[in-house]
């Protein structure tokens, strides 16, 4: 199994997304926060614009970067893929949890300090846009059965909506990483996500990390954003 980042602190469970458009915006950002964060993520956005100088960086610096890429490809493809990632000490990376990808991926991250998350169904889509796209399950029942191929792969953990991760806890025990994007405190707005939660009801469904871009980025006082989720987060404690 790739390794498994369990948090010790609610501040170790936050993530935030640096989702802007410069790298300039995004070491600012990270300053801001500095000490309030757990990991910083890096997705297609950021990672196409120098965001993996960023990374190296960060890293340098002594935080934890979570590479957001969504790997998917053929078996090879993924393996030298994750090897590649896996190099720059990053310690999350997300992979689109088919089976083969997900074996071949955990075979390129096993010798390395990489959790491996598996990508289910995106908070964005619901089984409605699942259906348009060909699938026959809900969106529940696709985040479960990936669920299952991603402990039997050996994955370090997955993504997954606050309101599946109760059904997926039950399925890959207390040791796994449960991700749990599309985070909105109290009152925010819900913007482009479908299946969302706030930080303290994703908590007690079973997740062990929360992913929070928006409400963070657009505050007026940044870190203070921070600090009153793993406020909310404690409370869920």
């Amino acid at each position: 199994m790739t390794a498994v980042t369990q948090p010790k602190a609610a501040r170790e469970r936050l993530i935030l997304g640096l989702d802007v458009p410069t790298i300039d915006e995004a070491r600012e950002i990270a300053d801001e926060t500095r000490g309030a964060v757990g990991l910083y993520k890096i997705g297609h956005q950021l990672a196409f614009t120098g965001g993996l100088d960023l990374a190296r960086d960060l890293i340098e610096q002594g935080e934890k970067v979570f590479l957001d890429l969504k790997l998917l490809d053929i078996d090879n493809t993924v393996e030298k893929g994750v090897a590649s990632v896996a190099s720059l000490g990053v310690s999350m990376l997300t992979i689109h949890a088919y089976p083969k990808a997900m074996v071949a991926a955990v075979g390129a991250a096993k010798d390395h300090d990489l959790t491996l998350l598996g990508v289910t169904v995106l908070t964005s889509m619901d089984s409605g846009d699942l259906a348009e796209a060909g699938y026959c399950e809900t969106a529940e029942d696709l985040v479960k059965q990936r669920a299952i191929q991603a402990k039997q792969a050996g994955m370090g953990g997955l993504v997954c909506s606050g309101q599946e991760a109760a059904s997926v806890r039950a399925i890959v025990g207390p040791d796994l990483a449960i991700v749990t994007p599309g985070i909105r405190p109290s009152g925010a707005a819900s913007g482009d996500q479908k299946r969302v939660m706030t930080p303290d009801e994703a908590i007690e469904a079973g997740a062990s990390h929360l992913v929070v871009a928006r409400p963070i980025l657009q505050a007026a006082d940044r870190r203070a954003a921070c600090e009153a989720i793993i406020d909310a987060i404690n409370d869920a404690f």
